[in-house]
């Protein structure tokens, strides 16, 4: 999830109880709702490819729209209006089959009180997916196992794993994972924007020199349980950890290459090489795709917002109207300027694929947390991807590893490695 902005705050009531799902996300007003085939520009065939196969994302920040007071999964949503991106209609549109729901938790202050609160938080969040499940048992199911995806897909349902963005939560007892891991958790990640109890960030100031004691010890626990363990926001070194120290392969859940934009949140193509060497699989995000304009005026209009409107997911449907009309006043006055591309998502994922093999890339977009892009505004625009692939010359074959199969290979290692370790004792 993209919360930069926040960063500065020393609370975790200034951090995280704040905006609502998608609050960086931007669609430019003029911008044409997607069409029926899923997104413009894809023809026939290369739908019928599309809706053929099973998709996944490894990084749905939604959750955080399942709690704003009037919100629905089940209703269709305009991101021009609202500046969500995932519900139930436009993941039949986009033929979004599901994937990782993040439980995530923005960095705050490291003391007990704060702590317990974001550990608070943090259970709330996860019994929030679970009750969007239970409410609309025809529409999804939880996943627990990599086989359980095709099973809970060919149902017409869609999957449902749950993530955790940010170990924090945690705090010094990381036997709760294995609460966790029963609530339906395979992935967890360990720091967000900055560095936490277990391992440095990719966008702070060095601390631990990658995994920390507590961090490495956390691997361990996601090795014997079966999460997979994802390293998006973790520093290069406390990646290099984990590379070395994992006996499961591991994920970068929503990231990108640091080739195509130098950026610490994206990866470079040396570390891209060892993590497939090893099995692992990055997911490639459309955050960080490209360089964005300095945009002074825009910026300093969304954090006055974001000051008149500190607790925006608890507003009141009448409140939450008047902050989403400000917020569209915001767009109008102040557009975004140099707004990343499809291209440029596609260039990442692309070139993601000229390094590391098609066996060991995938999607994970960062949808409601800040992702998307101009022509990609929300999940209905999925089947570009896999037009652009066909276009490149991928194979179907190739097209399903990377919207699924490689992501479940590394669940199902996960559970080997887990399976292993409980029968030596």
């Amino acid at each position: 999830m993209l919360r930069p902005g926040r960063l500065a705050m020393g609370s975790f009531c200034g951090l995280g109880l704040v905006l609502a799902a998608g609050a960086l996300t931007t669609v430019p007003a003029d911008a044409k709702p997607s069409s029926a085939s899923g997104g413009t520009g894809v023809n026939a065939a290369a739908l019928a490819v599309h809706r053929s196969l099973l998709t996944l994302d490894t990084h749905l920040d939604t959750p955080a729209s399942l709690v704003i007071p009037g919100w629905s999964i089940m209703v269709r949503h305009d991101p021009r209006t609202d500046y969500t991106q995932v519900d139930l209609p436009r993941m039949k549109q986009g033929n979004l089959g599901g994937g990782f729901w993040a439980v995530y938790t923005p960095q705050g202050a490291l003391d007990p009180e704060t702590t317990r609160a974001a550990r608070d938080s943090a259970f709330m969040r996860a019994v929030a997916i679970r009750e969007m499940v239970a409410a609309h048992p025809a529409s999804f199911a939880l996943a627990d196992k990599a086989a359980d995806a095709a099973r809970i897909a060919a149902s017409g349902r869609r999957v449902v794993y749950l993530s955790i963005e940010n170990a924090w939560p945690l705090g010094d007892d990381i036997t709760l994972l294995r609460t966790y891991y029963r609530l339906g958790v395979r992935m967890s990640g360990f720091a967000h924007f900055r560095n936490n109890q277990f391992a440095d960030s990719a966008t702070d100031k060095e601390k631990w020199g990658g995994l920390s004691p507590a961090g490495k010890g956390l691997l361990a626990e996601m090795n014997r349980l079966g999460v997979v363990a994802d390293l998006s926001h973790s520093s290069d070194k406390a990646l290099e950890d984990a590379l070395t120290l994992s006996k499961a392969p591991i994920i970068l859940s929503h990231s990108g290459c640091r080739a195509v934009f130098d950026h610490p949140r994206n990866i470079d193509d040396a570390h891209l090489r060892v993590l497939a060497a090893k099995g692992g699989v990055i997911q490639i995000n459309s955050v960080y795709v490209k360089a964005s304009a300095p945009n002074p005026a825009r910026e300093a209009a969304m954090k006055a917002l974001e000051e008149k409107y500190p607790e925006s997911r608890n507003l009141s449907p009448a409140e939450r109207a008047a902050y989403l009309a400000d917020r569209r006043e915001i767009d109008r006055r102040y557009p975004e300027t140099g707004r990343a591309t499809f291209d440029d998502v596609m260039a990442n994922l692309l070139h993601a694929i000229k390094v590391a093999g098609v066996d060991h890339v995938g999607i994970g977009a960062d949808w409601d947390g800040g992702g998307g892009a101009t022509g990609f505004e929300d999940v209905t625009y999925l089947p570009r991807i896999t037009a652009a692939l066909l276009k490149a010359g991928y194979t179907r074959e190739d097209i399903a590893k990377i919207w699924s199969g490689n992501v479940l290979r590394v669940l199902a290692a996960a559970e080997e490695e887990a399976a292993r370790e409980a029968r030596a004792g």
